[in-house]
């Protein structure tokens, strides 16, 4: 992950990306036990994300660092990793309030659990409902910090849906 890292600090610092933060299961281990994952999900602002191409900068910056694509992802240091730009409100305010961590002395953005749990919220997987559940239960987020950001982003009647078929039995 540390190779990921300064890959993305490097990205951010050349003007390749606007800004970036970890989400997906790689983030969710921040808040609660591990769990399995193949890959790491991050999240992208380009420079000029209107573009049919708006992730060649990031796909030629990490060729010329020798990262080659495979398949859907690119592998860094080990991890699959896969580059997703910002796609609506919720995603861009989740990785503009992403928290920075220190990984082994490099700097890292992370999606706050909150966040994490309403994009999970959003995909509606039964994956992303454990994710939920996972959060909840490592005290991560609230029901009613959930419940005002899924409000916030038109989310309130998938979290009702999501409270009557795992919360309020």
């Amino acid at each position: 992950m540390k190779e990921l890292a300064q890959l993305l600090n490097e990205m951010l610092s050349a003007g390749v990306i606007v800004n970036y933060a970890i989400f997906g299961a790689i983030a969710q281990m921040r808040y609660t036990e591990p769990v399995a994952t193949l890959d790491a999900d991050v999240l992208v602002a380009v420079p000029f994300p209107d573009r049919v191409d708006a992730l060649s900068g990031v796909y030629g910056f990490c060729a010329a660092k020798g990262y080659r694509p495979e398949g859907e992802a690119i592998p860094v240091g080990g991890w699959p990793v896969q580059f997703v730009p910002v796609f609506n409100p919720l995603t861009r305010e989740a990785m503009e309030q992403a928290e920075t961590v220190d990984f082994e002395g490099v700097p890292f953005r992370v999606v706050q659990a909150d966040h994490l749990a309403v994009i999970a919220l959003s995909a509606g997987r039964a994956k992303d409902y454990a994710r939920i559940l996972a959060l909840l239960e490592s005290g991560s987020v609230s029901r009613g910090g959930i419940e005002r950001l899924a409000g916030r982003h038109s989310l309130a009647e998938a979290w009702r849906r999501f409270e009557n078929r795992f919360l309020n039995e």
